[in-house]
């Protein structure tokens, strides 16, 4: 059931403009399964409680590690045309462009639980390709690939920003804007951020690296709680300044 987030800030609270709800999704990797029970919820909350403007907002990490990303893929080009939708780029989508481009990286990619986005895109891959095999599977993965895939991938956000809440992947790096912080550090960073207890400006609505359950700081929020692994996908919902978990 939802549950509200208790935060422990004793400063003013983030707000979000009126009429404005949004509903945001920690890190999804391939898990289609969950994705559509979160999208069940999110329709049944709004036919009880409509709002001017509902916005469904993706962290990034669709792909990889969960056994159907290219679904992920599918559900979300759907919503996003019946729903106001941003999606945000992960580290994983931005590897899986980099591999498409260059297939010597499918060993890293691998590591990042690539090969899982191969098979859910109807490819066999060995355990360890080799070069030939590399630039077979990625040759065969663009062929596979809808076209609506790949502009998906190609048109994803780095941030986006609402009322007093900063939305992107991994985090921010501390002491830096917001309007110069890097794509790099948007998907990747991790301890330089978690470990900082600075006001950045705004709140920080974050995944990237997976948590028990939804972690909110005074500054922060992590709703990356490992979908893949646990079967738990967090959807954050956003009202006023209220803030809920499911």
């Amino acid at each position: 059931m939802l549950g509200f987030l208790k935060s422990r800030q004793s400063t003013k609270k983030p707000r979000l403009p009126e009429g404005i709800r949004i509903y945001a999704f920690g890190d999804i990797h391939g898990r289609a399964d969950l994705l559509k029970k979160m999208f069940t919820v999110i329709d049944a909350d709004l036919a009880r409680n409509p709002v001017h403007r509902p916005i469904h907002v993706f962290l990034g990490d669709y792909v990889d590690r969960g056994p159907d990303s290219a679904g992920t893929l599918d559900l979300l080009i759907d919503r996003g045309r019946h729903f106001e939708t941003v999606c945000l780029k992960g580290n994983h989508e931005a590897y899986m462009l980099e591999v498409l481009r260059d297939p010597g990286k499918l060993a890293e990619w691998r590591k990042f639980g690539g090969l899982s986005t191969l098979m859910a895109y109807g490819l066999q891959p060995s355990l360890n390709p080799d070069a030939d095999e590399q630039a077979e599977l990625i040759q065969t993965l663009a062929k596979h690939m809808p076209d609506t895939h790949l502009r998906f991938l190609e048109s994803l956000l780095p941030s986006f920003l609402c009322g007093d809440f900063f939305f992107v992947h991994a985090g921010v790096r501390p002491g830096v804007p917001l309007k110069e912080q890097t794509e790099a550090d948007m998907l990747w960073i991790r301890d330089e951020f978690l470990d900082s207890k600075e006001n950045f400006g705004k709140f920080i609505v974050h995944g990237h690296t997976p948590v028990r359950e939804p972690d909110i700081r005074p500054n922060r929020v992590n709703i990356d709680t490992g979908a893949y692994a646990t079967g738990n996908l967090t959807l954050l919902t956003i009202q006023g300044d209220s803030m809920l978990a499911l």
